[in-house]
């Protein structure tokens, strides 16, 4: 049983309570604090850290490849595509407004896409005049061949670039949007796991053991790909993106932030060494999982692209191996919505949370 000071502060009803503490969970409580800072915010996260995705991916901004986009035209038509695109753009913008550079080691000095076949150019000047209005940049993506040479790449016929692109690091990121809640008195439980939700006409209860709940007026589901729990007849499938991160390399030529295969690989240096990861799309049905593993087909699948593509005729160490949890579904727009009087959620962000939380953020908000 519980004390009655702890039932009447840490475990007393709340008018907003979100689940899921990464990017997604905590720009949707401080937009809803900046524009409600009235209202009572509790994050409820079931690990010590925020995990999933948001501290387990690449640290890539985010904004897209043109394979990517092309892709998701042919797959969702232009008016979804852009759409995405626009959100992305103002995420990354947003992100920037809000924290120095400096403070999330915040590089926005564009990206790169290998291509093997020129057939995608023959769309790069439609897909730049769509994405004009967006970006502002009568070139959103552009080829730049001289740089294959000097970033010392194998195995690459063209190499685009995009000044919209950019990394960084996500622990730091993910640091400095829990201090900026702290700040706005949104409250946290962290190493809370939720069993059972019920609501009726006038509230929702969480419980989060036999004996214990904590009551809320409205509750927004921020778990991406945990959510099946919770969302059973939404469209949300788990994608596990493995990564590896090299020992440092002397001389290391590479710099920027790098897309391969419509973004099935993506890597990037991190100061003086590598970061690889993806090829999903080599084993999908193993990689629609939950589990933070990583398996020894794909990271010595990795280790050969890297051999191959990346750093071609040289010997390298890797350092560090894990793995994150994206969400994924038969489109790549995400799901937010209401879905009772009470209840309401922000997932699927398929890859993308880096730079879609914070405009989602300001969505829900709109929305509660």
């Amino acid at each position: 049983m519980n004390s009655i000071w702890e039932l009447e502060t840490f475990y007393r009803k709340r008018e907003i309570v979100i689940i899921g503490a990464g990017f997604s969970g905590l720009w949707t409580a401080i937009s809803i604090k900046e524009k409600y800072p009235e209202k009572s915010v509790l994050i409820i996260e079931r690990n010590t850290i925020p995990l999933g995705a948001s501290t387990r991916n690449a640290g890539f901004a985010c904004f897209g490849s043109l394979t990517e986009v092309i892709a998701d035209s042919q797959k969702m038509g232009w008016e979804k595509t852009l759409e995405l695109v626009k959100m992305r753009f103002g995420g990354l913008q947003k992100i920037r407004k809000y924290f120095r550079n400096d403070e999330i080691d915040f590089d926005l000095n564009g990206g790169y896409e290998i291509l093997n076949n020129g057939e995608s150019l023959q769309q790069l000047d439609i897909v730049n005049e769509k994405l004009k209005a967006i970006t502002g940049l009568d070139k959103t993506y552009f080829l730049n061949q001289e740089k294959i040479e000097e970033f010392g790449l194998g195995k690459s016929e063209f190499l685009i670039e995009n000044p919209c692109e950019g990394s960084l690091h996500s622990g730091k990121l993910l640091q400095k949007l829990l201090e900026k809640c702290y700040g706005l008195k949104v409250e946290f439980l962290f190493g809370t796991e939720i069993k059972t939700i019920d609501e009726n006409t006038e509230e929702v209860a969480i419980h989060i053991s036999e004996d214990l709940s904590i009551k809320a007026d409205k509750i927004i589901y921020c778990t991406n790909a945990f959510s099946s729990n919770f969302l059973e007849k939404e469209e949300i499938i788990p994608a596990r993106g493995q990564i590896l991160l090299t020992e440092p390399i002397e001389g290391l030529k590479l710099r920027g932030t790098f897309h391969y295969d419509e973004g099935f690989y993506y890597f990037r240096n991190l100061g003086n060494r590598v970061l690889l990861g993806g090829g999903r799309n080599q084993d999908f049905k193993t990689e629609e999982t939950t589990d933070f593993e990583t398996t020894e087909f794909l990271q010595n699948h990795l280790e050969n692209f890297l051999k191959e593509v990346i750093l071609p005729d040289q010997q390298v160490k890797i350092s560090l191996r894990w793995s994150g949890i994206m969400a994924m579904g038969s489109e790549k727009t995400p799901i937010v919505k209401q879905l009772s009087e009470r209840q309401f959620c922000a997932v699927r962000l398929s890859g993308m949370g880096v730079a879609l939380a914070p405009e989602i953020g300001e969505i829900v908000a709109e929305m509660i």
